[in-house]
């Protein structure tokens, strides 16, 4: 199965049932957990140790030497978690130089380059998850700081969730402090340094919070002398929430508007809003299976997960429910759970539904 030409990627190389792909940013790496699941085979340079090397006969001594090899397995299980450099890829070796039938861990990480196939060819939606993840058009993560006067929080906002990057408290509350500058100022510097270390250069930067200290906490940061592009955003409450409201009210669109994860989470929160209204949406397996065989889905948001339960006969089910939405024009968007908004669509069995119309 291949991508056509209008889909083709540079990263990507189509192979008889699967693809070649070379892997460039972390964020690549939750999408190769979603796909790279048991059934699928997954080759690429790995090392085994050579027993004919050894000190010992038939063993793996230590002291053997490590060849590097061609590896493919047939995968058992992958291993992920979110925002780590590596996904763990475990299955029985099938094709190699030595040890077939053997198990075996890949570990990939940015830099690897892989094959994935499956008997028959990838499905049309691990190939869509693949395309627009490994598209060269692909946009930058940033940084988001939540800016009070006696704590300030650090997130990094990727393709698909926001990640807890640190946490800063001021000892004793900087409401208590709050004609005291010169202890928030120090505060502030000492946050804004590590600001620096953890957001390189490239990453741009959004600044927000309620009321005006996050005006200082950006005047001190600018004057260390960083070079990454800073937005500076009111919002009108702190905390995570206010990081969430970054996110869904548009308020620093000029920097992410175009992510991946905004687009997942202002579709959700739409879904959500025409909930609330008894509006043109459905939620649920078999809602949405009426919808789609009526062609009614306009656009379904649904955990990337959802289309690869373990369950087989689940995972028919959403497919024929998938081909019958392509039929009728819809979209399909699948997201991840790494954010709040995709924590709540959990809560909803994975996927909500909007639609042209109303259902009877």
């Amino acid at each position: 199965m291949f991508l056509d030409e209008s889909e083709q990627v540079r990263k990507i190389k189509n192979l008889d049932c699967g693809f070649r792909i070379k892997v460039d940013h972390e964020d690549d790496l939750w999408t190769l957990s979603q796909i790279c699941t048991p059934g699928s085979a997954v080759g690429m340079l790995s090392h085994r140790r050579d027993s004919t090397t050894g000190t010992q006969e038939n063993s793996r001594a230590k002291g053997a030497e490590r060849k590097p090899m061609w590896i493919v397995l047939e995968v058992q299980s992958s291993s992920f978690h979110s925002f780590t450099e590596n996904l763990r890829v475990h299955g029985i070796i099938s094709e190699a130089k030595l040890d077939i039938g053997n198990h075996h861990t890949h570990i990939i990480v940015p830099g690897s380059e892989i094959e994935i196939s499956r008997e028959g060819g990838l499905s049309e939606t691990d190939i869509s998850l693949l395309a627009k993840s490994f598209s060269s058009g692909k946009q930058v993560n940033s940084g988001l700081i939540v800016v009070e006067n006696d704590e300030i929080l650090l997130f990094e906002v990727t393709q698909y969730g926001m990640r807890d990057v640190s946490q800063f408290s001021l000892r004793g509350g900087g409401k208590r402090y709050s004609d005291t500058s010169g202890i928030r100022d120090g505060f502030f510097t000492k946050v804004a340094k590590e600001t620096i270390l953890v957001f390189k250069e490239q990453i741009p930067l959004i600044i927000c919070g309620p009321g005006l200290a996050r005006d200082i906490f950006e005047k001190i940061i600018r004057n260390m002398g960083i070079n990454n592009e800073i937005l500076n955003s009111p919002t009108s409450i702190g905390g995570r929430s206010a990081a969430n409201q970054i996110l869904t009210d548009g308020l620093a669109d000029s920097i992410i508007g175009k992510n991946a994860l905004i687009y997942q989470i202002r579709t959700i929160e739409e879904g959500l809003r025409r909930i609330s209204i008894n509006g043109n949406v459905c939620y649920g397996q078999a809602q949405i299976l009426e919808a789609a065989k009526q062609g009614a889905v306009e656009k379904i948001v649904i955990l990337a997960s959802v289309l690869r339960s373990e369950d087989s006969g689940m995972n028919l089910l959403w497919s024929n429910i998938i081909k019958d939405i392509k039929i009728s024009k819809g979209e399909i968007i699948q997201s991840s759970s790494d954010h709040d908004s995709g924590e709540q669509l959990s809560s909803f069995g994975g996927a909500i539904a909007l639609l042209r119309w109303k259902l009877d």
